[in-house]
């Protein structure tokens, strides 16, 4: 791999009309913050406040958030608002003092998994979740091999940067990174299930022949830098087996299918019938607020434990152990993993209606509100439309984004208490711009 993945969707100086004022903040963001950061759109928003899916500009115009994940429960939610606040005003220390607040949220979060995966780790980012996977992963099996998928994100920090292709050539991937094709029909035609289990064992062998030895295989359980690829349930099964059989633990990247998206489970890989090794957690977590984790099965994290110190300055601080506790309670009290399957049953069907009408909508992926869509040209990738059509569609006051390997899928995860109104908005829109790009 050369060259970054298609990116279709974000700014490009000259491409489109920008207002004056913000070319001069363009400016200065490029002058402050260096060349690695993007903007979204050929004319980025300047974005001033954010209530429940909508997401106002410094004029007042409000646009639907067809695309943020991090707001699980919503933008600016006033109970999670409120218990920030009240804890922040109270106490915020880190977890080597005694503190109920860490331990209630704790015990709540780990009721909601398998009982074998007992212990929960704090961090702040998803990237430092994974990060620490790796490290408890390579003290527990004296390997250090890490298979992913091929267009995989895990995170920022070096050892998750190696593992994440997606972002791009400059540390992916590291030495003892092994990617393997995603789990598409079209990667594995002769089944996917199967497919996929295979690609992990031949993976493992190319370790072997190099002298090493897998620590794990890590995966986010909706591929969604991969092209969001939920189905067939169940299908991940054999290639867990497969990691296991080599030696290796499974990590399940719960960062962005977690916390009641897919509809019908909590977690994403409770749809593959799955037990894993280390579970990793981190943007719906706390709405906003900086606040992941890692979640473990004691035998796993025992050895590490013993030989080493782990902690983490903010990492479960008291802030946002209220914030987790508050997240929890939204999903809960306001039914959002119940409302993420309705809604989503029902903006993928929409989706597919559209795509008997437009010749350009190709297949839609779904597992409740993570939805993924391609867009094609005689049935081939096509990314410069979906790149126009992610930016007709922020005119025309609806944000979304892109991904997969080609660029040329529309990424869709709004915030879960997306409602059928909101479903009918998108449609109607989406449907206006189809007939028109």
């Amino acid at each position: 791999m050369t060259t970054a993945p298609a990116m279709p969707n974000v700014y490009t100086p000259g491409a489109a009309p920008v207002a004056a004022e913000d070319e001069a903040r363009i400016a200065r963001r490029a002058a402050l913050l260096g060349p690695a950061y993007r903007l979204f759109y050929e004319q980025p928003l300047h974005l001033v406040r954010g209530e429940g899916v909508w997401l106002y500009d410094r004029d007042g115009r409000a646009y639907l958030d067809t695309y943020n994940n991090v707001a699980s429960v919503g933008h600016c939610h006033p109970r999670v608002v409120e218990a920030m606040t009240r804890q922040a005003a109270t106490l915020a220390t880190h977890t080597r003092y005694l503190h109920d607040g860490i331990l209630d949220y704790a015990e709540r979060l780990l009721a909601l998994f398998p009982p074998a995966l007992a212990h929960v780790m704090f961090t702040c980012t998803g990237s430092e979740a994974n990060d620490l996977a790796f490290r408890i992963a390579r003290a527990k099996t004296g390997g250090t091999g890490i298979i992913v998928t091929d267009n995989a994100y895990h995170g920022v920090t070096l050892a998750t940067a190696e593992a994440s292709m997606s972002i791009g050539p400059a540390t992916a991937p590291g030495p003892t990174v092994f990617p393997i094709p995603a789990p598409s029909a079209t990667n594995y035609p002769e089944g996917i299930a199967t497919g996929f289990a295979a690609a992990v064992t031949a993976a493992a062998d190319r370790m072997a022949a190099q002298g090493l030895k897998p620590a794990a295989l890590i995966a986010d359980t909706i591929f969604s830098s991969d092209g969001v690829l939920p189905d067939p349930a169940g299908f991940l099964a054999p290639a867990v087996a497969a990691i296991r059989a080599a030696g290796g633990l499974f990590i399940a990247d719960e960062v962005q299918p977690g916390f009641g998206r897919t509809g019908g489970h909590m977690w994403g890989f409770e749809r593959h019938g799955l037990l894993p090794d280390m579970v990793s957690l981190g943007k719906p977590m706390g709405n906003g607020y900086p606040l992941a984790g890692l979640v473990v099965q004691p035998q796993v994290v025992s050895d590490f434990g013993a030989k080493a110190r782990y902690f983490n300055t903010f990492g479960g601080n008291a802030v946002a152990a209220a914030v987790g506790l508050s997240v929890l309670d939204v999903i809960r009290d306001e039914g959002l993993m119940e409302n993420a399957d309705t809604v989503g049953k029902a903006f993928a069907a929409g989706l597919r209606d559209l795509a008997a009408r437009h010749d350009g909508l190709g297949e839609t992926r779904a597992a409740g509100l993570f939805l993924g869509t391609d867009i094609v040209a005689q049935g081939q990738p096509d990314a410069l439309r979906a790149g126009r059509l992610v930016n007709d569609l922020r005119r025309e006051g609806i944000l979304i984004s892109a991904t997969g390997p080609k660029g040329h899928i529309l990424k869709i995860r709004p915030p879960l208490p997306f409602s059928l109104a909101n479903v009918d908005q998108f449609l109607t829109t989406f449907d206006r711009v189809l007939g028109r790009t």
